[in-house]
């Protein structure tokens, strides 16, 4: 594939008949063949959305899952009970407008047998989309170390003696995906990998530490099992993205990449570095000067958290501001994040979606050509 200075993270806002249909598939109230239907219009809309913005790399929305990282969770057996709440817990803060909330980690959730794939994750989202748009398709997959808060020693031991033998198995599991979809002729993936930035946090860090990782084995075997996944694909993309929370237009953490950079933007395989970088809370362009020269820094600078207007005047100043540290050929732009991390979507519209969208399109064409 090429490699576009305007991209795009994944998720976009579900519309209100997708999220009905859910709900009403839940209370089984809907047969699987016409949500599947409904499901089928959302992503239709979604590339459209995205099309008409001018990107040349669309997602599906991520519209066939709960959130971000529930595909493995629904596809695979070894799992206990679960809610929304899994992917949640920790203490949000926003504006006065969304408010600041704290959720509590569900102590049912975790892994409690041997994990089994009961289908593939994310076939159908690339092999769907795949038939609906001549542009390029990129598929999002969650980083293995991301499911360390579904290991504890109370649920998980009889499973999985530790968290190393559990990430173990999940970055197997995760590989065979990233083969399979390669299989298929997808050329761009991305590895989601929140939880590095969230290491920031002193409560974050001290809760993963208890799983029995230090900050400096994260930054190494961590990285170890995102290459493990990444694996070996010539003429395959991937982009690695780090963010602070994203969830209802809150956020979990805020800081500098500086403490990280070295490590992971070195360390993990991706070409791509898909970095938030929408507000203060981001810290500096600084870090960039540990970005290597093979890889690209893709620039969040455009917000998915609120409906702010950003021009391409203020971004293209942005991204020249960065170009002290990184060579302009070597940026790119995107939103901080996903418009719709979960099915709790940010508190912004469809037609702000569409507006920021177009936005990075027009910047991309103002600075790169």
């Amino acid at each position: 594939m090429t490699h576009p200075h305007a991209d795009v993270v994944g998720s976009l806002l579900r519309p209100p008949e997708l999220l009905e249909a859910r709900e009403r598939l839940v209370a089984g109230n809907i047969s699987a063949s016409e949500f599947k239907r409904i499901e089928d219009r959302a992503v239709d809309a979604a590339i459209s959305l995205q099309e008409r913005a001018g990107l040349d790399v669309v997602t599906d929305g991520e519209m066939r899952r709960e959130s971000f990282q529930s595909q493995l969770v629904e596809a695979v057996e070894g799992f206990g009970g679960r809610t929304m709440d899994a992917w949640l817990w920790g203490e949000w803060h926003g504006d006065e407008s969304v408010g600041d909330t704290s959720v509590e980690r569900p102590e049912t959730l975790g892994v409690v047998g041997r994990l089994r794939r009961k289908r593939h994750l994310s076939v159908e989202e690339f092999v769907y989309a795949r038939a609906r748009t001549g542009k390029t398709v990129k598929i999002t997959l969650p980083s293995p170390s991301l499911y360390a808060n579904l290991w504890s020693p109370e649920l998980s031991r009889e499973a999985y003696t530790t968290l190393d033998e559990f990430l173990e198995d999940v970055a197997e599991i995760l590989r065979e995906e990233v083969e399979e979809l390669v299989r298929l002729g997808a050329t761009y993936l991305q590895l989601d990998a929140p939880h590095y930035p969230l290491l920031l946090d002193e409560g974050t860090r001290r809760f993963y530490e208890q799983r029995g990782w230090d900050l400096d084995r994260w930054l190494s075997r961590g990285i170890e099992l995102d290459n493990h996944v990444i694996g070996d694909h010539p003429g395959v993309t991937f982009a690695f993205h780090l963010c602070r929370g994203n969830q209802g237009s809150r956020w979990l953490v805020s800081g500098s990449y500086e403490p990280l950079a070295r490590r992971i933007f070195g360390g993990v395989k991706a070409e791509r570095l898909m970095l938030e970088y929408d507000d203060a809370r981001s810290g500096g362009f600084e870090p960039l000067v540990h970005v290597p020269e093979e890889k690209v820094a893709v620039l969040g600078l455009v917000t998915t958290k609120t409906p702010r207007r950003e021009t391409p005047g203020e971004l293209e100043a942005r991204i020249r501001e960065a170009s002290r540290f990184v060579p302009l050929e070597r940026l790119a732009l995107s939103p901080q994040c996903g418009f719709s991390t979960s099915v709790v979507g940010n508190a912004i519209s469809v037609e702000d979606e569409e507006r920021k969208l177009r936005a990075i399109v027009e910047t991309a064409g103002r600075v790169w050509g």
